[in-house]
């Protein structure tokens, strides 16, 4: 029998060689990936070997050319988004947990923290009260809570619409989910993957803070009931993805539970700003929630692929979301006898597969407690104020500059601004000129966003790498570049 040809261990030496060329990699000295001068497209683009190189030859390959040649995203002059390179805590467990612990179930170390994780994870953000699972991003995120809302609402109205479909004895009702017009548009496609529809989601005006006006939606849950349509769901934004702001949380919570009606919070981003002193006040009424979301691989530091959705219920979600029996799989743990659990392999542990979409798993879990382990709610903290302090620095500044314009008031860690000139026509395209040269100078690069009618350089700072100094050198460089445009225009 031919033997194996994968490379099985030896991985001391080979994360030694990885690891030394990524430490490299994080002084980022190095071009971007298309600023190199190296047609790295061409020593990777060959034709499917029907014979392997070894894995030495793939570990250089991915320390010469893919190391060599990879993203902008973790470099601290990246700012654009609502993403960031992952912190040490989060390689070495994710590492640690793919090697080791392949799925996040049986009865092992790593399954008993994807659980601890969950309950230090809630206690830290003020929702303590609620029950969790991990998954791969907000997305997801949002279709599992989401989920739990529509079960809930057609359960009401005595239809069980995961095992049943949402039909009834008098045919489909038209059902609703209620979101501003700041809202994530995984909201709109997690309605859309549900069943209820893109359309479904009733657009509610938000008031010139980007806060949703509770009064409009009052009227909408309003219209929509005389016309027998079916509230699923209101959804609030702890943080928008725009610019950060905090839907009034507490006046919706209480207008949700007077109707009755599913309350979800979109903390992806935001919910970790609880943790900031001067910012909880803005968080009053998360209690009222009956689902938040948050992302670990934002605010957090963890690596891209952690988000957790927190129900006040696992049961609903389990309801939504449980699978039919599978052959291979009923039969081959001792689920109902726990003291008698002599081996790991004896029970898959919490049935996490039933409290969303995913069977197979990693371990996320590990991920989050690596990180609250290494500096605790106090680091968090710290982290939080800092990025906060950032944003309003930035806006100070462009306040008081006179080729500066601040388009909005930090609710977070996002500054929206632009550079101001009476010599421009059209501010807009000016902006989004100036934007492109500053990303490809590869020093400071935020991204955009509109305000109203005006489009924003907008930084949003949540990396751990993130420090004061890059505000006063954000405003440096977009002030002299968009003087140098100014001046290319007139010797035009």
């Amino acid at each position: 029998m031919d033997r194996e040809l994968a490379e099985t261990g030896h991985l001391q030496a080979l994360l030694s060689q990885l690891g030394a060329a990524l430490d490299n990699y994080l002084n980022f000295t190095h071009p971007d990936a298309l600023q190199s001068g190296v047609d790295w497209k061409r020593q990777l683009d060959r034709p499917l070997p029907e014979r392997g190189e070894g894995i030495e030859a793939v570990n250089r390959a991915l320390i010469d050319t893919l190391v060599a040649h990879a993203s902008a995203i973790p470099n601290p002059g990246f700012s654009g988004y609502i993403t960031t390179g992952g912190v040490t805590a989060s390689t070495l467990a994710l590492t640690a947990a793919s090697v080791s612990s392949p799925q996040r179930y049986m009865l092992t170390a790593f399954n008993f923290v994807e659980e601890l994780s969950l309950e230090w994870l809630s206690q830290m953000l003020g929702i303590g009260h609620l029950k969790g699972v991990y998954s791969s991003g907000g997305s997801v995120a949002n279709l599992v809570a989401l989920g739990g809302a529509r079960q809930q609402a057609f359960e009401g109205i005595g239809i069980d619409p995961a095992s049943e479909g949402m039909t009834g004895r008098g045919g489909q009702r038209p059902a609703c989910l209620y979101a501003s017009d700041q809202c994530h548009h995984t909201i709109q496609r997690a309605a859309g993957v549900l069943g209820l529809g893109r359309r479904s989601v009733r657009i509610i005006p938000s008031d010139g803070s980007g806060r949703m006006r509770v009064e409009a939606l009052e009227r909408a849950l309003a219209e929509d009931r005389a016309e027998g349509r079916l509230p699923v769901a209101i959804v609030a934004n702890a943080g928008t993805t725009n610019t950060g702001a905090i839907d009034p949380l507490r006046a919706m919570g209480e207008l949700a539970r007077a109707q009755g009606v599913w309350f979800h919070v979109d903390g992806a981003y935001g919910l970790p700003g609880i943790l900031d002193p001067r910012k909880s006040v803005l968080y009053d009424g998360l209690e009222l929630a009956d689902s938040v979301i948050v992302d670990p691989h934002k605010w957090l530091g963890a690596s891209v692929g952690v988000a957790a959705t927190f129900v006040r219920d696992r049961d609903i979600l389990m309801r939504a979301f449980t699978q039919e029996p599978a052959d291979y799989l009923e039969g081959s743990m001792q689920r109902d006898e726990p003291e008698r659990f002599d081996h790991s392999l004896d029970s898959f542990g919490i049935p996490y597969f039933d409290f969303g979409v995913e069977l197979s798993a990693p371990c996320r879990g590990v991920v989050v407690w690596s990180m609250i382990r290494e500096i605790g709610v106090e680091g968090f903290r710290q982290r939080i104020v800092r990025h906060n302090d950032m944003a309003l620095e930035l806006a100070e500044i462009a306040r008081a500059h006179p080729q500066l314009e601040l388009l909005l008031e930090p609710t977070l860690s996002i500054c929206c601004f632009r550079f101001v000139d009476e010599r421009i026509d059209d501010l807009n395209a000016f902006n989004q000129m100036l934007l492109r040269q500053l990303v490809r100078e590869n020093r400071f690069m935020p991204t955009s966003t509109r305000v109203g009618e005006a489009l924003a350089i907008r930084p949003c700072y949540i990396g751990a790498r993130h420090a004061p100094e890059q505000v006063a050198g954000l405003v440096d460089e977009v002030v002299r570049l968009g003087n140098l445009l100014l001046q290319a225009g007139d010797s035009g």
